[in-house]
């Protein structure tokens, strides 16, 4: 990532932050547009955020994000070896008796914030997508993506160079139990797979551009 596009990505977020496309923008605290570092081969995209999230304007930072945080130090990485955004920008809930309930985002809500989903990918450039749940993986690599099935495997994806899918961290919270890590391990497996092909591509990348080099002189 230039330095042009790390400008472009942070002009790109100032314009989210004031977004007003879509209904969720009517009761959300902040617009919640992604963290990390640009410049990672590696970019993580949940499906959008949550309570805690849309209360501090960072994703994953509620039970579930403290999961992934765990996860993410067992594969040897932190945040700032990665990039973490969502597909929606904005708490998706409904309100009953004054009280936000959360929901799952529309399609139609979906495909609105695309329009800084899209542009923020192709800024970053990703090497790899690791999409953190069956929404997303739906959303960036198939619309019947099935993810009991195809987790943890390398997918076509028009926004990198591949995909990986893995499983939520909301989910594994629900499934643990005293004896049953829920899927912690997978999730663990699947970041590391994910970085490794992300460094390998990378790789390839840099060497290519000094073989181009060494044929120009």
């Amino acid at each position: 990532m230039t330095d042009e596009s790390v400008v472009q990505l942070d002009n790109l977020k100032q314009r989210a932050m004031v977004c007003t496309a879509c209904d969720l923008s009517e009761k959300r605290t902040n617009v919640v547009f992604g963290e990390g570092n640009p410049r990672s081969p590696l970019v993580l995209v949940g499906e959008g955020p949550g309570d805690q999230e849309d209360k501090t304007g960072r994703p994953f930072v509620g039970r579930a994000g403290q999961l992934l945080d765990k996860a993410l130090l067992e594969a040897g990485l932190s945040r700032n070896h990665v990039y973490i955004c969502n597909t929606v920008k904005c708490r998706a809930c409904d309100w009953r008796e004054g009280k936000p309930y959360n929901r799952p985002p529309t399609d139609e809500e979906t495909i609105t914030c695309r329009q800084w989903l899209v542009p923020q990918l192709d800024l970053i450039k990703p090497r790899v997508i690791l999409c953190i749940g069956a929404p997303s993986a739906k959303n960036l690599i198939r619309r019947n993506f099935q993810i009991t099935k195809e987790r943890g495997k390398y997918q076509p994806c028009e926004f990198a160079k591949t995909a990986i899918a893995t499983l939520h961290p909301a989910y594994i919270l629900r499934q643990q139990s005293a004896t049953n890590d829920g899927g912690f391990s997978l999730l663990v497996q699947d970041i590391q797979r994910a970085w490794a092909a992300a460094q390998k591509l990378l790789e390839q990348e840099n060497l290519s551009q000094e073989l181009q080099s060494t044929l120009e002189f």
